[in-house]
Formats: structure tokens, sequence, C-alpha cells
């Protein structure tokens, strides 16, 4: 993909102008955007504006920016994660995700463990669109896990019928995503941008690795986002299929076909290349496995995960 491509894309050119895939035959949900607005008077804590890589993400962006962007390509809803670590950035999400019916659900920011965790879950979760929470379970989180307050949050989380989801995917996540699941056997959990790591070459890593994913094979309620897909290497970006196939093969392995969604990562995947072009590559990827499985993948797995609102007669429900 050339520079005048890219930037064509980026600007929201449609995919036959782009040269990219024709729009999916099968409506798509979007289960992982950020919706942010670096002009309002308060700013916001990411993006942040004195680091160069940030420098493209650095707008406003809101479901008015994205629809040019996701309707070409098939995309008839969106759920937003959470980047603030502001509290009252989940009402923001929650009234700019209300005003746009593109916006079938949100995932917010809260803090297991803390006193002020039950009473704004039960604030933003009157609200339909508040699907879940975003939760990192990295390193940060070993010791949290053995706090009865966190535990008994998650099982709170999970008695509401909302989802976490994780963040940044490591070794660590993934033994806490395992732990997690032990303690609160009934929480739905998703797996973030797991294609962005790859199988760990050091043994006690890999071994950790390996025994988490054989233990998140047999559990039906955690799930896995098949987003960011695209990685950098040697400075270059690959846009070929045949290079993330053998990555996109082992984690269909592990998660099968009922556990996988669709995510563009929008706008934060703008780091490597626009939307179109990952979404080519996982389109490819999952047409090929025929109809079902395809639907599975695009709309109908989300449905489970999140259980997202439909608010346009466009929008599926199974």
């Amino acid at each position: 993909m050339n520079r005048r491509t890219f930037l064509g894309v980026a600007a929201g050119l449609t995919l036959a102008d782009a040269g990219a895939s024709p729009a999916s035959s099968i409506p798509v949900i979007d289960t992982h955007i950020h919706l942010y607005d670096p002009t309002r008077p308060q700013g916001v804590p990411w993006p942040r504006k004195d680091i160069p890589a940030h420098k493209i993400l650095y707008q406003p962006s809101l479901p008015s920016r994205y629809r040019p962007i996701a309707e070409p390509l098939g995309i008839v809803g969106a759920i937003e994660v959470e980047c603030s670590s502001w509290l009252e950035d989940n009402q923001w999400v929650l009234d700019i995700a209300q005003a746009d019916t593109i916006m079938v659900g949100t995932v917010g920011r809260l803090v297991p463990g803390t006193p002020e965790f039950r009473p704004n879950l039960d604030r933003f979760h009157k609200n339909p669109l508040y699907r879940g929470i975003r939760y990192g379970l990295g390193k940060q989180a070993d010791k949290e896990l053995d706090r009865p307050e966190f535990i008994a949050d998650l099982k709170a989380l999970a008695g509401a019928d909302l989802v976490l989801d994780t963040a940044n995917p490591s070794v660590e996540l993934l033994a806490n995503v395992v732990r997690v699941s032990d303690r609160v056997p009934n929480l739905r959990v998703v797996v973030d941008h797991l294609p962005q790591m790859l199988r760990p070459a050091e043994s006690v890593a890999q071994a950790s690795y390996d025994a988490s994913m054989k233990a998140i094979r047999d559990r039906p309620q955690i799930y896995v986002k098949v987003s960011e897909v695209l990685r950098r290497v040697d400075d270059k970006i690959p846009v070929d299929l045949e290079f993330y196939r053998p990555r996109l093969d082992e984690i269909l392995d592990v998660f099968g076909i009922d556990r996988v969604l669709y995510g563009s990562d929008w706008p934060n995947g703008d780091q490597w290349l626009p939307v179109p072009v990952g979404f080519k590559i996982v389109q490819e990827y999952f047409t090929v496995k025929g109809q079902a499985a395809a639907e599975k993948y695009f709309w109908r797995n989300s449905t489970k995960a999140y259980k997202w609102v439909k608010r346009t007669a466009s929008q599926p429900q199974a």
C-alpha cells in the first residue's frame, strides 16, 4: 500500500478508491473502538500530545468520524472500550454513544476492589449501553486476585451480566485470566488484541503461556478479540494474509470459532495502518471458512460476549 492509498483510506475514501476489498456481505459488529476528544476544555489523559507516536491519534475520535470509515466495510455497530482513567469519562462516553445509533455498547473503566466500585457500577449500568469494564490483568493484578474485595466486585460484575475486558496481552495477563476464571467461573472475560502477542521464546514464559492457553481452550466464557492483527517488522508492516496466518490459526485452534470477535481498535490501529487494511486480512481469513464461521466472527459471537443493544434495523440479532 503506497502513501497515497494510506492517506486516502485514512481520510475515509471508499474501499474501491483505496483498491481494498469490497464491503462485507455479512453485517459486522466492531467490538473495539475508542472515543475521546482532546479539544474538550479538560482535555484527555490519553492519547498524549507530548508523545510523538500519538500524533496521528491526537484529534477528536467520535462516531461522526468513525462512520465514514466503518460503513463502507459493512460495519453496522460498534462497542467503545474506555481509554480514559477519569471516572466521569464513563458518563461522557455513554452520552456520546447514546447520541449515535452506530454505538451498540460501551465498556467502561472502573477499579474492582475499591469502595467506589459498586456504587459506580450501579450508576453507569442503569444505562443499557454499559456492557462491562476493562481492567488490566498483568503483573499488577497478581496481588489483587488474592484480595476478597477484588473478587467480590468481579462476582458483582458477573451478577450484573456484564463482561470483563482485559488489556495489553502478556504471559502474566493470560495466567491471571485463568485465575480470575477459576475464582469467578460465570464471569465472561474478553482477551483483547491477542494477535499482537507471539508465543514467548524463553522457556519459563513459554511453559506459562502454554499452560494458560491449554486451560483457556475449555472455558467457553473466555473470548478473544482477533484485533491488532497488523505487526511492524523491521519498520515495515506486512499486508499479506499469509504472514499472519500462523498466528491466526493458533488462536483459532485454542478458542474455536464460537469465541472469536472482530475489533478494529480504531483509531489506535491507525498507528499501524488504516482500518480497511486490517479488515481485509481478517475478512479473507474468515470468509473462506464459510458463511456460518464468518458470521460468528463478525457479529454472532459478540451478541453472546457483550449482549449489546440493537438500535437500528441494520444491526443483526441472534
